[in-house]
């Protein structure tokens, strides 16, 4: 039996490697350990943290994960508590989490889909109305917007109106305060989250959550107050939520389940749509691929026909692959000493899977850096090998939602405007809160219309 590997640097200089360089902490370590490896990257973390990129051994992970080998304890995501709440699905085990799943993820697919399809594409459509003709743009803040505007529509079910404008700004406040490695160490050091006045992170942090809150419970109330069979949005399809003994979600069980929607929903498809964005306008033949494949569209005002495109598809895949938003699967606790890849696991251990370096794997993706959507056209690859929204019972309520926003989003802005990447240098991966996602921000323009066919209207 082998010796777990693992790195002998001290767990705060790895912390620090792992706050400021995810991507180089799993490149160096794989490099020197292979598909298995202990992470040192917790401070007051006293379980061992181990990374595992090798397929077969993460489906044997998450195919197990309610039986006796492993467990998918919810306190292990602690960290994520200040961004979406103590009652949050993330944060739940065992049958709590199980039954909160059942009642969180029917909105997110099926026909509530189609519903929100339109929502989407009427949002990008009023972005392009509102971007002025060669004019350029943050590509993250323009999607930020889009991904902001699609969950306070289609998730909480909000409209303009000083609510929804209120709620906006503190959202994106809140959001943006981890939105760079040095404020994401918020996230992962929790003396920082402590209120030391208002000028420290924590008390700007504990401010802004208590404003949000404020209009989230006054909006839950109305509801309540006001039940209407007919909505469609997400927060009235929870409302309305019962299990199999007629109970339904409590209001802080609301609120957190909303906020989880939002970090999960709004952040992680505006980064992939920016990376989108930029590997599209980076790559003339992938460009031209898809705006052929775009204009053979027969009515690009129906968001459905987005949805049926194979090239457009696999751009998403590409995109989700090269630079997964999500790097790691949530903890699993391994329960029974056990052998995994020739090493010796012990009951308290925790083990990930790690999606970046399996969507780097020379073996499944050759040239993995290389960006090249016809990799997904040419092969079916199996859920651990390509696995942007994680696997198992903690795999993404909102995967569906966010494929299909994707698609909808980059069919419609690109079928109606040509733009231009004006970024001179290559744009890296850098860390974003928990995520992955850009270090430099990607600067598009909008250089003409490409079309002027009317545009429906919700």
């Amino acid at each position: 039996m082998q010796t777990l590997p693992s790195p002998k640097t001290p767990t705060p200089v790895q912390s620090t490697q792992w706050i400021f360089d995810p991507v180089g902490y799993m490149k160096t370590n794989f490099k020197r350990y292979g598909d298995l490896f202990e992470a040192c990257v917790l401070w007051g973390n006293s379980a061992p943290l181990i990374m595992v990129n090798d397929p077969k051994a993460v489906q044997y992970i998450l195919t197990h994960d309610t039986r006796k080998e492993f467990t998918s304890p919810g306190d292990v995501n602690k960290l994520l508590e200040p961004l979406v709440g103590k009652r949050n699905m993330m944060l739940l085990s065992g049958n709590q989490h199980q039954n909160r799943r059942q009642l969180v993820l029917p909105p997110f697919h099926g026909e509530r889909l189609t519903v929100y399809g339109a929502i989407i594409q009427q949002i990008s459509n009023d972005l392009i109305t509102q971007w002025p003709l060669h004019e350029s743009r943050n590509t993250r803040e323009i999607m930020q917007k889009i991904t902001m505007q699609v969950i306070l529509k289609a998730v909480f079910g909000l409209h303009q109106g000083e609510r929804y404008q209120q709620l906006e700004q503190l959202l994106r406040i809140r959001l943006d305060m981890t939105g760079s490695p040095l404020a994401s160490a918020i996230v992962f050091l929790p003396w920082l989250q402590k209120d030391y006045g208002s000028w420290s992170p924590g008390g700007r942090l504990l401010k802004i959550a208590a404003q949000t809150d404020e209009l989230l419970f006054a909006e839950i109330a109305e509801r309540r107050a006001n039940p209407d069979p007919d909505r469609v949005d997400i927060l009235s399809l929870l409302l309305a939520a019962r299990d199999e003994d007629g109970n339904g979600l409590t209001d802080q069980e609301l609120r957190d389940e909303m906020m989880g929607l939002l970090v999960a929903g709004h952040e992680t498809t505006a980064t992939a749509l920016t990376w989108a964005m930029y590997w599209i306008h980076s790559l003339p033949e992938v460009k031209g691929k898809l705006m052929a494949e775009l204009d053979a569209v027969t009515n690009p005002n129906d968001p459905s026909e987005f949805l049926k495109l194979p090239y457009l598809t696999a751009v998403c895949n590409e995109t989700l692959r090269i630079h997964p938003v999500a790097m790691l699967t949530f903890p699993r606790r391994v329960e029974m000493p056990m052998e995994l890849c020739g090493y010796q696991l012990d009951p308290g251990m925790l083990i990930m899977g790690c999606i970046y370096l399996i969507h780097q794997r020379e073996d499944l993706y050759p040239n993995p850096q290389q960006f090249r959507p016809e990799r997904f056209l040419e092969k079916k690859f199996s859920p651990y090998e390509f696995l942007p929204f994680g696997g198992g019972v903690r795999r993404c309520v909102g995967s569906a939602l966010a494929q299909y926003e994707m698609k909808i989003v980059l069919g419609t802005l690109l079928t109606q405007c040509d733009f231009a990447l004006l970024n001179k240098q290559p744009v890296r991966p850098g860390r974003r809160g928990v995520t992955l996602g850009q270090k430099q921000s990607v600067q598009i323009q909008k250089k003409g219309l490409r079309s002027q066919q009317s545009l429906q209207t919700v």
